[in-house]
Order: structure tokens, then C-alpha cells, then sequence
């Protein structure tokens, strides 16, 4: 299938189209893979064409931390440099210090590339393109150099005794002359410091000599006033000893009076406690029957309570339980009943309402039929009784013979005289006969009339007389 618009367009024109479409496809893709995102562990250097700074300068590099940017093809062009920490091993020997004397000090730091902006720039600057090993050279040459600097500066002890200083001094001294290059310090850890003439270890000598020389002076010290404190506290003990002796002379005496008077003052005290615990002694045991018959009073009256709730219990609790359960029972029950009523109404309803609507389907296709046969018979309904009739005759007829046919006849007497003309016997088969409800009878119990093609019906006894000589005639 052609489009009219398509038809008219010369092949020239349509493959400029395809061309054109093609082209702005690759644009497209082209611009979308030099979309660069930039990881967060590194930092992106866009160089090349990338503008010029405030004062009016080209600028040598863009650095990107973190979030993306469009790379120019052609003109521009871009790296990462990686923000993990490097660790460098800066065992620095022969150092001189203040003094003159040479030290070891052995160390440890931790740099990496810094993220800030103007420090961002040093490093797009001189180290991009710069394997791992070169950083890690040239940041060693820097801090040996910084470590040599700071150490001639301080004498031993500071940098043995005064650690953080010196770690402080190597820090802002370091770090500042990293940020050039476009480090930071992150750590600093310094092992052990040692010097080739023994001045260090001099020096823990003399501490520890000193140490030990004040030790012992305390110690001599403490026991001397040991010594001083022992020898006072045996004069006092004599001291104490021989007034105690005294003391207890005259405390003797005077205790040999206060027994004789205590015996005394013993006595009277033991009568009349003893008069006391015999009216106490009475008065508890008054107290103690009082309370016995209270006591008991409350335990019968506690017995009394609880043979009542007994009964209570026994007896009306029981009968209450009992009524409640009739009472469930009996709405149980009558519950029952409702629901069976319920059940056997909704089961008459559905019976009855089935028995409905299948008379209801009888009585619809019946009329269905009705109105078919009145249809095919030219919507007479006359002619369609008739073709009603036409279908039953057969069944009526047979109907009318059933009504006379098990009638059992063992003997029949005739006395025929054969007066007036008339035979007898021909009287009773005639009357036998006429038992039979005619077929026009039949048709009038219905509510309809015999077709005219059936015949017409006798009127009277009259009438099948004379139509009887008739025929007999």
C-alpha cells in the first residue's frame, strides 16, 4: 500500500530525508556517550577548551567531584584521578637536630588526593597521568624533606618527650607543601626515634637512674618516720599501761562498794519485778482467755458465714444454674422450632413456587401451541377446534365404546309380542345404546359445538322417535 504523499516525493528529496534522520541519530548518540558521570571515590579532569578563569586567563583544566558533565568531542577531552589513600613509608635516617646529633626516626603517613578546589586544580595540574609509584615518590621527596627541616629545629628531648608538638609541627609543615602538588595529609604515625650516639638512650638512663635514686629516698624516708612512730607509740603504751594500773586499783575499790550497793539496790529490784511479772503474769493470762473467747466467738461466727454460703451454694446457686439451663434449653428449643418452621415454609414456598412456574411453562407453551395451530389454520379459530377434533376423534369414539364395553350380559329374557309394530328387542339394544352420551352431549360439557361437517345434533326424545319410524319406513 502507497501513501499519496509518499507517491509524490521524488527518490532525491526522500534520501536526503533518510540522510538527514541518520545523521541526527548519530548526533544523538554521540552526544549521549559523551555524557560522563563521575564516580565518588574519583575525581574527573576535563581538559582541553574549557574556559578561562576570572581573571581572563585560559583555564588549563575543569575538576569534577562527584555529578557529571558533557565532554566536547574534538575539543575537549577527560581523566580521573583516584581519591584512595596512599600509604607511604618514610624511614628517615641521619637527620641532624638542634644539637647537632643525628637521629632515626622511622614513620608512617597516609595521603591522598584532596577534593578542595584550588587543591583540585594543583593536582589536575601535576599529576594527572602520574602512576601511582611516581605520586608515591614525589610525595616522599617532599616529606623527607619537610621531616630534615622540622628536625633541625627542635633539640632531642622535644621531639622524644614532646610528641605531639613534634607530630603538629610535621603536620602544618608537611601538608602545606603537599596542597602544592595537590595532596593532604590524612595520618601521621611515628614508630620510634633513634640516634647513632647513644644521647637518646643517655637520656632514658639518666631518667630511669633518677627515678630510682628518688624512690629510694622515699623509701628511707618512710622508714624513718616508721622507726619514730614505732618508738613513740611504745612510750605511749607504758604511759597508758602504768595510769591504767593505777586506774584499776581505785576502780577495784571503788567497784567492791558499788557491788555491795548494786546487791542491794539488785534485790529490791528482783522483788518488785518479780511483783510485776506476777500481776503482768495475771493480766495476760485474763488477757489471753478475753482473746481465746473472742477468737472463738469469730471462728463461729466464721463457720456460721461459711455454712451459709455453703447453702447458698448448694442450694440456690444450683437452682439457679438449673433454671438458667432450662431457660437455654428452652430458647434452644424454640429456636430450633423457628428455624425448622423457617426451613419447611421456605421449602413449601420453593415447592410451590417450582409447581408455579411449571404450570406457568405448561400453560405458555400450550398457548404457543394454541396460537401455532390457529395460525396454521388461517386464523380461524373454528377451523383450528376443528383440526383439534380431527386429531381426538379417534380417542372419543374409543372413549364412548369403553363405556359399554366390560359390561358382562350372562342371560337376556325377552318377552317380545311384537305389538304396535315394535320389536322389543330392538327397543332394548336401541335404549342400551342410547345410555351411551352422544357426541354432541360430549362437545356441550366442554363449552362447544359439534362442526357442521360431524352433523347436527337430535333435539328431544321426540324428534328420535320420529326419526326412528323414519328410518324404520
Amino acid at each position: 500500500m502507497q501513501f499519496p504523499v509518499m507517491a509524490n516525493i521524488s527518490p532525491s528529496i526522500l534520501m536526503w530525508v533518510v540522510v538527514v534522520v541518520l545523521f541526527l541519530f548519530g548526533l544523538m548518540l554521540v552526544i549521549l556517550s559523551r555524557y560522563r558521570r563521575c564516580p565518588s571515590d574519583k575525581i574527573m579532569v576535563i581538559y582541553g577548551k574549557v574556559g578561562h578563569n576570572k581573571d581572563g586567563t585560559a583555564r588549563s583544566a575543569k575538576c569534577i567531584h562527584g555529578g557529571a558533565a558533557f565532554v566536547f568531542p574534538v575539543i575537549q577531552s577527560y581523566a580521573y584521578l583516584d581519591l584512595t589513600p596512599i600509604s607511604l613509608s618514610v624511614d628517615l635516617t641521619n637527620a641532624l637536630s638542634r644539637q647537632n646529633i643525628r637521629i632515626d626516626v622511622p614513620s608512617r603517613f597516609t595521603v591522598g588526593i584532596s577534593t578542595e578546589p584550588g587543591v583540585m586544580q594543583n593536582a589536575a595540574e601535576r599529576l594527572l597521568g602520574l602512576k601511582l609509584a611516581e605520586i608515591q615518590e614525589l610525595a616522599k621527596d617532599i616529606i623527607f624533606g619537610q621531616m630534615r627541616l622540622i628536625i633541625a629545629t627542635m633539640t632531642i628531648e622535644e621531639i622524644n618527650t614532646d610528641r605531639d608538638k613534634f607530630l603538629e609541627a610535621v603536620s602544618a609543615c608537611v601538608e602545606s607543601e603537599l596542597k602544592k602538588i595537590g595532596l593532604r595529609l590524612i595520618n601521621v604515625n611515628v614508630t620510634d626515634i633513634r640516634d647513632e650516639s647513644g644521647y637518646i638512650e643517655a637520656l632514658g638512663k639518666e631518667a630511669a637512674a633518677k627515678a630510682i635514686n628518688e624512690a629510694r629516698i622515699s623509701v628511707a624516708e618512710r622508714n624513718r618516720e616508721g622507726a619514730i612512730g614505732e618508738a613513740n607509740a611504745i612510750r605511749d603504751q607504758r604511759i597508758s599501761v602504768a595510769a591504767a594500773n593505777a586506774a584499776a586499783v581505785d576502780g577495784e575499790n571503788k567497784s567492791k562498794a558499788d557491788i555491795a550497793q548494786s546487791d542491794a539496790t539488785r534485790r529490791e529490784l528482783e522483788a518488785e519485778a518479780m511483783r510485776r511479772a506476777v500481776t503482768a503474769e495475771k493480766l495476760a493470762e485474763a488477757k489471753a482467755k478475753e482473746e481465746a473467747y473472742a477468737a472463738q466467738k469469730q471462728a463461729e461466727l466464721a463457720r456460721a458465714e461459711r455454712e451459709q454460703a455453703t447453702m447458698y451454694a448448694d442450694v440456690i446457686v444450683k437452682a439457679r444454674v438449673e433454671k438458667e439451663k432450662k431457660e437455654l434449653e428452652a430458647e434452644a428449643e424454640a429456636e430450633q422450632l423457628r428455624r425448622r418452621a423457617r426451613g419447611e415454609a421456605d421449602a413449601i414456598f420453593a415447592k410451590m413456587e417450582a409447581q408455579a412456574r411449571g404450570i406457568k411453562e405448561v400453560l405458555s407453551k400450550q398457548a404457543e401451541g394454541f396460537a401455532e395451530l390457529v395460525r396454521a389454520a388461517g386464523g380461524s379459530a373454528d377451523s383450528a377446534v376443528q383440526l383439534m377434533i380431527v386429531d381426538k376423534i379417534e380417542e372419543l369414539v374409543r372413549i364412548q365404546v369403553e363405556a359399554i364395553k366390560n359390561i358382562n350380559i350372562d342371560k337376556v329374557t325377552v318377552w317380545d309380542s311384537g305389538a304396535n309394530g315394535t320389536s322389543s328387542t330392538a327397543n332394548f339394544l336401541s335404549n342400551m345404546m342410547k345410555a351411551i352420551p352422544p357426541l354432541s352431549d360430549t362437545f356441550k360439557m366442554a363449552g362447544l359445538q359439534v362442526p357442521e361437517f360431524l352433523g347436527q345434533p337430535v333435539e328431544s326424545g321426540a324428534k328420535s322417535a320420529e326419526g326412528a319410524t323414519a328410518a324404520e319406513s
